[in-house]
């Protein structure tokens, strides 16, 4: 079976290696029709803002070669337009860039403008600015959100048609999506959900791409839009198109999990991705996304509530874009199998009838041609023998194989033939030096330096504009002689508190992505007989990304006191003037930018310090060759770094698993970050941690190989 199974491979190669034409895009009940002919399509998204530009190439071929056709990426919003009416589509926000790659490569794009997304991007890629237009409520029949989610869609349609990127004009975007999975939330909007729903669809429509339109997870997609399946299990949770006009369509096949802070990567097996594929595929599906073929990093502040930079990194292809085995060889085989029964399936009558209790046979069968089979066993744990066609198969406990000729199997699910690969981490130089570091101390505001009062708690976000993380609630405070062991009382619907009690720290406490309401810190505190200053560092990390009625939500503090041994309360939640101060002083003077270092004075670092809210820097040379950057902040608390003015996104080691270990301990700096000498690393450390045993260090993956017996050209 292995040279045919070759042959497809290499003559699908050959012909990719001429370009995607584009042409045009129609469907029927089957699949999706491009020129005129039936496609049956693989897609892995890949997000243009979570790699750099620099990436893109080797991600978009990694991809090409593993067998899949169509790049599937989100829009946005956010980074696009920052703000009303400023574009950006620089860097890694050139989408027009990343779909023209694509296309040189050979292959579709489905664009998914939304625009509203989730996708554990913060405010599920909203602009925060819409969270202040008045009289506004998301994603619902309102006219002040229509008018900026049309002016926005519209803004992306019309970019894409100018530079002639739509497949009716002859380039690669063969779909587009409108809204996202807004099933979920639409009865929480009653009479205002249906509504938007309709516009949304005939909106999207009118802008006349030339392609057809997807709604994921809606099952009342209006026509012509077809409504489309996510989840892990599509084959067998999909209750299909809501038209027979409709193909199947399945956007989202999580091939991990996204992680948080606190949580435990989720590892998705080779082996069950490639069950539930081909059950889809045996059931008339035609189009499958895996989300994600490459996951990459949420770079800045880009990552949602508690969401960790490293973003499904459990993917095909790792967050550094390497390819994971056996995930990417198998699914590679699996596609190669499908692609060589693949007119059959599509043109073929489809039939299927019981082989045993837990064995069932799809067959695909052209009148006086082809015949492809697929076998299912559903017994978890035995092997089943089954009788088709006069032939006795041998199936694999839950696995599915395929005969592209109803006689042989050339592939099982369940049958992994790629070999596995590990993550090797080589050291490149210890940050060890404590003459090369320099540290600075951040500002605690006090009541008296605060620009900002307010007599009561304001809601962190609006307060911020999601300029920063950080907000500081302050206030000054006399007590009673007779208020003995005094605990600061905080209830917050942000994510960390941190107090500090005239300008020394008192103590902290965080949520998590798990918890519902509030969370709590009791700091005993030290308070002496005159004024006392008071400060609440509230600290986000990350918007929330879904749900209804995003721009309603609260976070920040909720519920203050100082409560006494004598049961005395000194309450200050209403009705006590409190300052404010949005966002660190180092923020505000851009400490992490090279420009920028001369706005403060840095002064030693001696040792490892559990001074909070520090400011590390330090430069160092690129590691040589080619291999991926990362840096190994294991002895740190809690923050971000940037490397040259760029920041790697969110640390957070202090926040442990169940398992006692950090959620992620290696972050990625792309090589497109580094100069090969005098590079600047800055840390902002707000717990208190140890920088002088962080280290930089280059990662690989070791046996990449596949077995020999497989893929052999025709002779």
């Amino acid at each position: 079976m292995g040279w045919w199974l070759s042959w497809v491979v290499l003559t699908v190669a050959v012909i990719r290696d001429i370009g995607v034409r584009g042409g045009d895009v129609t469907y029927d009940g089957r699949s999706l029709i491009i020129d005129g002919q039936r496609k049956i399509l693989f897609s892995g998204s890949i997000h243009y803002p979570r790699s750099t530009p620099e990436m893109w190439p080797s991600l978009v071929a990694k991809a090409r070669e593993g067998g899949v056709d169509v790049i599937q990426t989100y829009v946005f919003w956010n980074l696009h337009e920052p703000k009303p009416g400023e574009y950006d589509f620089s860097g890694r926000n050139d989408l027009v860039r990343f779909i023209k790659e694509i296309q040189a490569q050979g292959l579709y794009v489905c664009l998914r403008i939304g625009p509203f997304i989730e996708s554990e991007w913060t405010y599920g890629g909203f602009p925060f600015w819409l969270h202040d237009v008045p009289d506004i409520v998301y994603r619902s029949d309102n006219e002040p959100f229509k008018f900026y989610m049309q002016n926005f869609t519209t803004k992306i349609v019309n970019m894409m048609k100018s530079e002639g990127l739509y497949a009716s004009q002859g380039g690669p975007i063969i779909l587009s999506q409108i809204e996202n999975e807004y099933q979920n939330v639409e009865a929480a909007f009653r009479d205002k959900g249906p509504p938007y729903v309709i516009w949304a669809a005939k909106m999207a429509v009118e802008l006349q791409t030339g392609v057809p339109w997807v709604m994921c997870k809606q099952t009342d997609a209006p026509d012509p839009v077809i409504n489309t399946c996510n989840g892990m299990r599509c084959g067998e949770t999909f209750g299909g198109p809501n038209s027979p006009t409709k193909p199947s369509l399945w956007t989202e096949n999580w091939t991990s999990f996204y992680q948080v802070y606190g949580g435990e990567p989720y590892i998705r097996s080779a082996e069950d991705i490639a069950f539930h594929v081909t059950l889809f595929i045996a059931k008339k599906g035609s189009y499958i996304n895996y989300y994600m073929f490459h996951g990459g990093t949420n770079f800045g502040r880009t990552a949602s509530a508690y969401v960790i930079t490293s973003y499904y990194d459990q993917a095909p292809l790792d967050e550094y874009g390497l390819i994971r085995q056996p995930k990417w060889g198998h699914l590679k085989e699996l596609h190669a199998a499908i692609k060589s029964c693949s007119t059959t399936i599509l043109e073929g009558a489809q039939s299927n009838f019981s082989l045993g209790q837990l064995q069932q046979a799809y067959i695909f069968e052209e009148e006086g041609a082809g015949c492809a089979a697929f076998l299912v066993n559903n017994d978890q744990k035995n092997n089943a023998t089954v009788e088709f066609r006069n032939i006795t198969f041998e199936l694999l406990p839950k696995s599915i194989s395929i005969l592209p000729d109803c006689e042989n199997i050339v592939f099982n699910t369940a049958k992994v033939n790629a070999k596995g690969n590990e993550i090797t981490r080589t050291s490149s130089q210890l940050f060890d030096d404590a003459d090369r570091w320099e540290a600075y101390t951040d500002v605690i505001p006090n009541f008296a330096d605060t620009n900002l009062k307010s007599d009561t708690l304001l809601e962190h976000m609006n307060t911020t504009k999601d300029k920063s993380d950080y907000l500081w609630y302050t206030f000054s405070f006399q007590p009673n002689s007779s208020c003995t062991e005094p605990v600061l009382h905080v209830e917050s619907l942000a994510h960390v508190a941190s107090a500090f009690v005239n300008n020394k720290y008192a103590g902290s406490a965080h949520g998590s992505k798990a918890a519902k309401g509030p969370f709590t810190m009791e700091a005993p505190i030290v308070l002496n007989d005159q004024m006392n200053n008071i400060s609440i560092l509230s600290t986000m990390v990350g918007l929330q990304d879904s749900g209804a009625f995003l721009e309603r939500r609260y976070a920040g503090l909720t519920r203050v006191e100082i409560r006494c041994a004598q049961q005395e309360i000194y309450n200050f939640t209403n009705n006590y003037e409190w300052g404010y101060q949005a966002g660190l002083s180092g923020e505000s003077l851009s400490i992490y930018m090279r420009e920028h270092l001369g706005n403060i004075e840095w002064s030693g670092v001696v040792s490892a310090t559990d001074q909070p809210l520090s400011w590390f820097k330090i430069e160092f040379d690129a590691p040589t060759g080619n291999d991926p950057v990362v840096l190994n902040l294991s002895t740190m608390g809690k923050g971000e770094a940037w490397v040259n003015g760029q920041s790697i996104g969110r640390y957070w080691l202090s926040f442990l698993t169940s398992k006692g270990q950090p959620s992620q301990r290696l972050y990625h700096i792309p090589r497109a970050f580094l100069n090969s000498s005098g590079n600047l690393l800055v840390l902002l450390e707000e717990s208190g941690g140890d920088p002088l045993h962080i280290s930089l260090d280059t990662v690989s993956r070791t046996g990449l190989q596949e077995h020999a017996s497989r893929y052999h050209p025709p002779q």
